[in-house]
């Protein structure tokens, strides 16, 4: 009786632990890179961290047919945005040419036509309790 209790003590809290940590899925999906060359870098940022180094969540494809589709898994509600780097050269990086302008894609969520940096408030999207999925254009 005392295993049996034991046990179910045991599995209502491992099922309690799990629901905890569940949060919702963003797919991102890519489809217009240039080339097939390098790794596409993804991260999902907060405010804090949006242009300031890695987000909160990171994650590194390769290229098929010029298209790429990556799944950010287990991110709580909240406001957050994702910015994409078209890494040709693979030096974790984004390059850029004498004049200051980049030489590699790039993009970020909401896809804002703006010219210089990404900004925080153009690609801004809120997580709540539904699974996401968005384009991202470079």
């Amino acid at each position: 009786m005392k295993t049996l209790f034991l046990f179910i003590a045991i599995l209502f809290s491992t099922l309690g632990f799990a629901q905890e940590t569940e949060g919702i899925s963003i797919e991102i999906s890519i489809d217009n890179i240039l080339n097939n060359k390098g790794k596409i870098i993804l991260a999902l940022h907060t405010s804090e961290t949006f242009m300031k180094g890695p987000g909160i969540l990171n994650e590194v494809s390769s290229i098929t047919d010029g298209k790429v589709t990556v799944s950010f898994k287990n991110v709580k509600p909240g406001t957050y945005a994702v910015i994409a780097l078209h890494d040709e050269n693979e030096n974790n990086r984004m390059d850029f040419q004498d004049n200051g302008m980049p030489k590699e894609s790039y993009g970020s969520s909401n896809n804002p036509m703006a010219y210089g940096p990404p900004q925080f408030s153009e690609s801004k999207f809120d997580v709540s309790t539904d699974n996401l999925k968005m384009d991202i254009r470079f």
